[in-house]
């Protein structure tokens, strides 16, 4: 249920009156408006266009700024411990960690499509299982069809202005069935308006229906990674939380579930999901009266009665983090995109906030990766000001320098993230590439000349990273004789075989030095040689040695089998007997 907050919740205003909304000239019916908006809280964001509507009455239609907040989502929390922490289906039936089939499916789909896409930034589909878990139930048990589509409308409270905000109708009743106010719609809780704007096919069907939820959950999930968030960063997450719904108890709620699906989920047939007990947009009975076979946890209603306080909860921010504040919720351009420099712009009865004056690293200033693989780490700075003061919700670009294939998740070159409470601000996930070699990384404080470097190394893949005999034979030979039976090793990397791998082979003594006597090979010629080079494995990444010939003098003797880079390597003990 993300609510109409934020930026998004003030994403159209400006096509009230065809101009851009200025705080200098709000007026009080626009304030009203914008705080209709604020206090509904039923669906992600706001696009407040009325078809057919004019600007006055759509304005002297908005309910008073103090207007209650809203309770409409399902409030309880998940178990402390999942029954079945070691995953047995049977002892997991009726676990609350159950989320019906196409409901999961859809939800991991999302965030494989968000993580290929210019949009991507760290989104867990655990998050979207958690929202949706509080906004309907996860689809009301899974009431959906085979194509994802909810087998009855899940419907929000009707935005009247009665408990909730006044929203008159924006789509003429096409998805939520109400010619005269906006109802929030579907399993993740949009009103009308707002999926005009973020509207998704997540199916490819070529339809965007917020009832579907395929659709609903890419919407959801572009939704939440608006503002360059980048959601493995704490603060990011909270931002992105809280603009869905400006509630510390949602915030914690979704919180909860986020972490306790982090631990495990089972799935579970449609229709047979656990349904909240709690009042809210997913019911607590299924469609056509049926009892839920898995009434869910019992309800926890955390921080008190009413999840949004008596207020609706604190002032919004919207999702690229700003407060918008004031009488303008959209800050200085409320019809600006999610990405904009300045979505809050600034409000004159707030103090002015610390301004940083250095930019450190935080952790390690060089990391090494492997060709193809991610970053052990994010890189991170801390912003700070005047007697190393950290400052919060500063804006830090992250980029890419040098001649590399390294990306940041989505394949950006660039990534803007903003500090959290201890001045910190952490990088987005980084992508080695196939390019080796070093770059830098540069932190930058966004319109100041503060930054920071880090050095970034891609390696090669090794070649293998494991050598190991295909028999356990012991080695003996005669003095004098040779070895009857074939030296042949395997090569791998990450359990796959490591086919065409260049390969040495040399006789050395137990520490590895190489010797000039004991157990030879031949060459061409037939002269001993006690080193090979330039041997391969085949195709099943196996090497078999040539014939190996004792030498003439009793003992023990080891032969140093090894990848062409070092990366792995093997060592054979061979005995020579008395002849």
């Amino acid at each position: 249920m993300a609510r109409y907050r934020g930026r998004h919740a003030a994403a159209k205003f400006s096509e009230f009156s065809g101009a851009r909304l200025r705080r200098s000239v709000s007026t009080a019916a626009v304030a009203a408006a914008a705080m209709a908006a604020l206090t509904a809280s039923q669906a992600p964001g706001l696009d407040v266009v009325q078809p057919g509507g004019d600007d006055d009455d759509r304005q002297s239609e908005a309910p008073d700024s103090n207007g209650p907040g809203d309770d409409s989502y399902h409030t309880e929390l998940p178990p402390l411990e999942s029954p079945a922490p070691d995953g047995d289906p049977e002892r997991a039936e009726g676990d609350a960690s159950g989320v019906p089939a196409t409901v999961l499916a859809a939800y991991k789909k999302a965030e494989k499509s968000l993580a290929g896409s210019d949009a991507g930034c760290s989104l867990p589909w655990e998050l979207l299982a958690a929202i949706g878990k509080v906004e309907s139930g996860q689809a009301r048990g899974g009431a959906v069809d085979k194509a994802g589509t909810t087998l009855k409308p899940i419907l929000g409270p009707v935005l009247n202005g009665a408990g909730f905000a006044r929203i008159t109708d924006t789509d003429s009743g096409v998805y939520d069935g109400d010619a005269t106010f906006d109802r929030a719609v579907g399993p993740m809780q949009f009103i009308p308006s707002t999926w005009a704007r973020w509207g998704a096919d997540g199916n490819g069907d070529g339809r965007r229906d917020p009832n579907n939820i395929f659709d609903a959950a890419l919407a959801a999930g572009e939704y939440l990674c608006a503002g360059e968030r980048n959601l493995s960063v704490k603060a990011d997450l909270d931002r992105a939380i809280l603009s869905y719904n400006h509630s510390q108890d949602y915030l914690r709620t979704v919180l909860s579930w986020l972490e306790f699906y982090r631990k495990g989920v089972h799935e579970v047939p449609d229709g047979d999901g656990p349904l909240p007990d709690t009042d809210g947009p997913g019911g607590n009975s299924r469609p056509g009266g049926e009892p839920s076979k898995n009434p869910g946890t019992p309800s926890k209603k955390p921080g008190g009665d009413k999840p949004g306080g008596d207020g609706g909860g604190d002032k919004p921010k919207d999702p690229g983090g700003e407060d918008p504040g004031g009488d303008n919720p959209g800050g200085e351009d409320p019809g600006g995109d999610p990405g904009g420099e300045d979505p809050g712009g600034e409000d004159p009865d707030e103090p002015s906030p610390a301004v940083p004056n250095a930019l450190k690293h935080v952790g390690d200033r060089q990391q090494t990766a492997i060709e193809g693989t991610r970053f052990a780490k994010p890189f991170k700075v801390r912003a700070t000001a005047s007697g190393g003061k950290p400052v919060d919700d500063v804006r830090v670009e992250y980029a890419i320098v040098g001649a590399t294939e390294a990306t940041f998740s989505g394949g950006a070159k660039k990534a803007t993230v903003r500090t959290d409470g201890d001045g910190v601000a952490t990088a987005p996930t980084l992508r080695a590439g196939g390019k080796t070699g070093e770059f830098k990384v540069r932190a930058t404080v966004v319109g100041r000349s503060l930054n920071a470097e880090f050095t970034a190394t891609v390696k090669a893949k090794p070649q293998a990273d494991t050598v190991a005999r295909t028999d356990d034979k012991v080695l003996t030979a005669v003095a004098g004789g040779a070895f009857a039976d074939a030296v042949e090793v395997k090569a791998s990397y990450k359990g796959q075989v490591s086919a065409d791998t260049p390969m040495t082979a040399t006789m050395v003594t137990e520490t590895g030095t190489p010797v000039e006597n004991g157990p030879f090979f031949k060459d061409a010629d037939g002269k001993p040689v006690r080193a090979l080079k330039g041997l391969k494995t085949n195709d099943k990444g196996v090497l078999r040695l040539p014939e190996i010939f004792a030498g003439a003098k009793e003992g023990t003797y080891h032969l140093r089998i090894a990848t062409g880079d070092g990366s792995a390597h093997l060592m054979v003990q061979l005995n020579v007997t008395k002849g």
